[in-house]
């Protein structure tokens, strides 16, 4: 019989283990975390105001950089429970998911005309700017496949 079955209490395992009681990663790594957690939080803030999933990249970045720095940890829970939210209701009605999808598909078409340099006039044109383009609109529609999925999931759980 295990020691939670006979003290009611969990094991060692079970229970989080708190930021401060945490190993620190080794130099390198946290050297890789932060600044790859610095570049997400950078791109999901620019994506706050460009079309892209902004508030879900932030999430990532501060996800990395606590894993890095312990004292970011305390801003994560706001910013993911705001981050759910925004996923679910970017996905609450069906004229949303279409918007979304017409939003991601329209990026990727910009992003093949920019590319292709299709239409003369265009400021950066080039690869460089279409696939950012491209990039940004596979995405939005996989985050939007990923909200859909996870609000389904939580409605058959409720009923």
């Amino acid at each position: 019989m295990s020691a939670a079955r006979r003290t009611g209490r969990p094991d060692r395992a079970d229970r989080p283990v708190p930021p401060a009681r945490r190993r620190s990663p080794h130099p390198v790594v946290r050297v890789a975390l932060g600044t790859a957690g610095g570049v997400l939080l950078l791109l999901g803030v620019v994506l706050l105001v460009l079309p892209g999933p902004g508030l879900l990249l932030v999430l990532g970045g501060l996800v990395l950089l606590a894993r890095a720095v312990p004292a970011v940890d305390r801003y994560v829970a706001p910013v993911r429970v705001r981050a759910l939210q925004a996923a679910e209701a970017s996905v609450a009605t069906p004229w949303r998911v279409a918007g979304s999808v017409l939003a991601g598909l329209a990026l990727i078409g910009v992003g093949v005309v920019w590319g292709t340099r299709s239409v003369t006039g265009l400021p950066f044109p080039g690869w460089s700017t279409g696939s950012g383009l491209i990039l940004s609109g596979l995405i939005l529609l996989g985050l939007l496949l990923w909200s859909h999925r996870r609000v389904r999931r939580a409605a058959a759980r409720r009923f």
